[in-house]
């Protein structure tokens, strides 16, 4: 880096609650006590969008989110006295394993406080790496006010999540990584929730190449820091697949550093969501949660934008449920055409359905299930509707299939998806 390159740099960093040597310091701090995570090109992912995607491994970690170094960094500031008393978060996700782990391997007790809404498999995660789980209110806010309260009570540290200049500068030695790895990205791509992520990755990145390219990612149900920045008001609800970005309310801390070092953030949708998940289990064979799916669906999304450019994407999360992992890889085969569910209105009589499924034999389209319908209908008596779902080659086969039936007097329709 050259002086005039350097000065810029640290300009731009000169109002910020904290710089690329506290990153560098955290980094020294945590080392070998975080997993080193692979950086790896993608040349399928980079022939499907036209960009040179490198894929940053954050799935890796042994709480399988990136969340264990800001975690880790924070705990190793802190005093005898305060290590003895203990921490203490409200976190329903992957902090709360992160600072559980490295909390219990350094002889630190940690509290976490959880709604009680929480689903069991994340309480259950979580008391599974050495964390002292207390479930209190409705709501996140709720059981974080609680946890403050208990701050007071028992004497012990708060440790944030995301807005907490030690936990950001942990989280920015994913980017120092990256750049280490590939010093020539032209652009980073990055989920944004709270916003720990992206400001230290931004602080980082900025100061080893100031002319990088830094764009953020949000679900479009969520786009707190996308509101925040440009001063809009957007409402925030809805379920995502990415609930571990799915964040109402912004950093102040972060929100600083987004604002005067982040170049654009993008919002996706569910379908963008669950397509990236998709892909990156059949190309890549890695289980990436919604938000650690967040970056490659941007990038997806958004092809003019990106063509051409050597991308660096954080995988910053592998924790999803098993049963929704399931749902989305269906939904996600029935976009694509190779699951169908065809509506088929027949006659109530013997020999009917049989009828219908010569044709399904003629163009080699599977059976996976059948729903008759005969009560609940506008149909006359004798008329049912049959439900059938089916699963095909492609799009194509099924479209085949359906001419051939409506060209034999069959009603019949599609079912979609919501």
């Amino acid at each position: 880096m050259s002086d005039l390159q350097t000065d810029t740099a640290n300009t731009a960093q000169a109002a910020l609650p904290f710089n690329a040597d506290d990153v560098r310091a955290a980094a020294r701090r945590i080392a070998g006590q975080v997993v080193r995570t692979p950086m790896l090109k993608s040349l399928t992912l980079s022939q499907i969008s036209g960009a040179e995607i490198w894929l940053k491994f954050e799935n890796q970690q042994f709480t399988a989110a990136y969340k264990e170094r800001g975690a880790l960094n924070a705990l190793l500031q802190l005093t005898q006295e305060q290590r003895e008393r203990g921490v203490i978060a409200a976190s329903a996700g992957n902090h709360s394993q992160g600072l559980s782990y490295h909390g219990t391997r350094l002889g630190v007790p940690v509290t976490i406080v959880m709604p009680r809404t929480t689903p069991t498999v994340k309480i259950m995660q979580t008391e599974s790496v050495g964390g002292n789980v207390v479930l209190e209110g409705e709501t996140f806010d709720d059981a974080s006010a609680h946890a403050r309260k208990l701050e007071k009570e028992l004497g012990l540290t708060f440790v944030h999540p995301f807005d907490d200049p030690f936990v950001a500068a942990g989280q920015g030695t994913v980017g120092l990584e990256m750049l280490e790895d590939q010093p020539d990205l032209d652009t980073l791509v990055v989920p944004i929730g709270g916003g720990g992520l992206i400001s230290g990755i931004a602080t980082i990145a900025r100061d080893m190449n100031p002319d990088i390219e830094i764009v953020g990612v949000q679900s479009a149900l969520y786009p707190s820091m996308f509101a925040r920045i440009r001063g809009e008001e957007h409402q925030c609800g809805g379920d995502t697949l990415a609930e571990g970005i799915a964040v109402k309310a912004p950093g102040e801390l972060t929100a600083k550093v987004v604002a005067k070092l982040v170049d654009d953030i993008l919002l996706v949708d569910e379908g963008a969501l669950e397509n990236a998940v998709s892909l990156l289990l059949q190309i890549e064979k890695t289980v990436v949660e919604g938000a650690g799916a967040a970056g490659l669906a941007a990038v997806l999304t958004n092809r003019e934008k990106f063509a051409g450019k050597k991308i660096g994407l954080v995988l910053c999360g592998g924790n999803i449920d098993t049963r929704l992992l399931a749902n989305v890889l269906l939904r996600d085969l029935a976009r694509s055409g190779r699951l169908a569910r065809l509506r088929i209105t027949l006659q109530d009589r013997p020999g009917a359905l049989f009828r219908v499924m010569h044709a399904f034999d003629a163009h080699n389209v599977n059976i996976i299930e059948i729903y008759h319908q005969r009560i609940f209908t506008t149909l006359p008596a004798k008329g049912l509707i049959t439900d059938i779902e089916c699963e095909a080659r492609d799009g194509a086969q099924i479209d085949g299939l359906i001419a051939d039936l409506r060209s034999k007097g069959y009603q019949v329709s599609t079912v979609e998806l919501a």
